[in-house]
């Protein structure tokens, strides 16, 4: 197999139709043509191996977009010589569903010949659609590929995804897409010389993805031709090329990957990972008031008590943005991330609220003290309500030591216990003192109580 990443300095495909759009005249017609992927399409890899078997089986091509899933499957149908099927799970519905099975039952009637139904975008489809797939994919009257941005674990129904194979693709690299940006100036943009700083700004505005690229590429073309323009330098793609939000979709895969680097960089005490995370998403188009919400539940859930200030910085980051708006109010997120980054860290409240739901959860509903409930009657204090409820404030230390607030018959818990960073180290200090006050006060009442007294 030739290097996948090889440039190629042919012509225009003969094929293509005049003035074809770039994309068109860049379209691989062979697997040795593919750029990226190599994990899959080397040799020996996964793809390449079923390419060679001779025999197609259904599959899921994960990943981002412009990263060859549609490509992959045209090439397969033709490597199997079988008719090719393509729907749109945001254009199709369940009647093309059927048209699809039509084509390829006519197909194998007609001539034998194998149909690949590729569906673009299939997490799209709902349970229902996804479903209709199934029995004609068991009978082998299609291979079926479906192609999808988001995690298939989550999007695609497990009974189709017991029948078909998982492959991850992945962005291009820069060095990958210096090929495709290689090719595509060889091949169809002749008369136009890109400088180095060029090349770098298109391979980055890209962002990992073919399609832009190439989508950039016919935009400066235009724009060079437009104003009599051959030689292209970064100041040129910088003011012919629109502002391009970094990938993510804002409720995609990920988008939730970077909310978690995000907040996995607070927790491991990383400030300049957290302003990168940060910044990222801010610039991927994230809503800065969601980012404020994360970073008051880092507060709450990672640094806790170790520095309470962090949530009433947090509160007042979220504040001050709603305030000033962007760009002023981003600095106020950006102030608290670095700050919950470098606070010392406690999850000890978060592990105790937790501990505690389970175990209210799952408990009996046990009745409050009678020494802790409320007595504003007469006929409740008769009964007993509030009797022997002795006021902290009145005693030593301002603590009642030995005093027990939890029901009556509920097993002894633990569930804080604080760490030893920050604040929390003195609430651990104090909250020592005070059981240790309390095995005083439970000493001298057995002997206050001891009949040999």
């Amino acid at each position: 197999m030739a290097d996948l990443f090889e440039a190629s300095s042919a012509p225009a495909r003969a094929d293509a139709p005049p003035h074809a759009p770039l994309a068109e005249l860049l379209r691989p017609r062979a697997l040795d043509e593919v750029v990226g992927q190599a994990h899959l399409l080397g040799p020996g890899k996964p793809l390449r191996l079923a390419f060679e078997s001779g025999k197609p089986h259904s599959m899921i091509l994960w990943g981002p977009p412009g990263v060859g899933k549609t490509t992959i499957a045209r090439l397969m149908a033709d490597a199997f010589e079988a008719e090719f099927v393509q729907l749109s799970a945001v254009l199709s519905g369940v009647k093309d569903i059927r048209e699809a099975v039509q084509r390829a039952q006519d197909a194998l009637a007609a001539s034998g010949r194998p149909t690949i139904v590729f569906v673009d975008e299939v997490h799209r489809f709902n349970k229902a659609q996804q479903d209709a797939f199934l029995p004609y994919v068991e009978r082998g009257l299609f291979t079926f590929v479906g192609a999808t941005t988001e995690n298939p674990s989550f999007e695609v129904n497990s009974a189709l995804l017991s029948r078909a194979a998982v492959y991850v693709l992945q962005p291009l690299t820069a060095e990958e897409l210096g090929v495709l940006f290689d090719r595509a100036v060889a091949r169809a943009m002749p008369g136009l010389a890109f400088d180095a700083q060029a090349r770098e700004r298109v391979i980055g505005l890209a962002d990992g993805d073919a399609r832009r690229l190439i989508n950039l590429l016919e935009i400066l073309q235009t724009a060079a031709a437009s104003r009599g323009v051959a030689a292209i330098d970064g100041a040129f793609v910088q003011d012919a090329a629109a502002r391009n939000l970094r990938r993510f979709d804002k409720g995609g895969e990920a988008f939730y990957d970077q909310i978690s680097a995000l907040h996995k960089s607070v927790r491991g005490s990383d400030p300049d990972a957290a302003l990168y995370w940060l910044a990222r998403m801010l610039d991927g188009g994230a809503d800065p008031l969601y980012l404020a919400r994360r970073i008051i539940r880092m507060a709450t859930e990672d640094v806790g008590l170790a520095d309470p200030r962090a949530l009433a910085l947090a509160l007042d980051a979220a504040a001050t943005y709603e305030r000033l708006g962007s760009p002023e109010g981003e600095l106020a997120l950006a102030q608290a991330v670095v700050y919950m980054a470098v606070a010392p860290k406690s999850n000890a409240v978060y592990v105790a609220y937790n501990s505690a739901r389970s175990f209210v959860a799952e408990d009996e509903s046990r009745p409050v003290p009678l020494h802790l409930r409320n007595a504003p009657t007469r006929l409740m204090r008769d009964l007993g309500y509030g009797r022997d409820y002795r006021y902290a404030h009145d005693e030593a230390e301002g603590y009642a030591a030995g005093e027990r607030y939890l029901p009556d018959g509920m097993p002894p818990v633990a569930w804080y216990r604080p760490t030893d960073r920050g604040l929390e180290a003195r609430i651990a200090e104090k909250l020592a003192h005070l059981r240790a006050l309390d095995a005083r006060d439970g000493r001298s009442r057995k002997q206050n109580t001891d009949p040999e007294d």
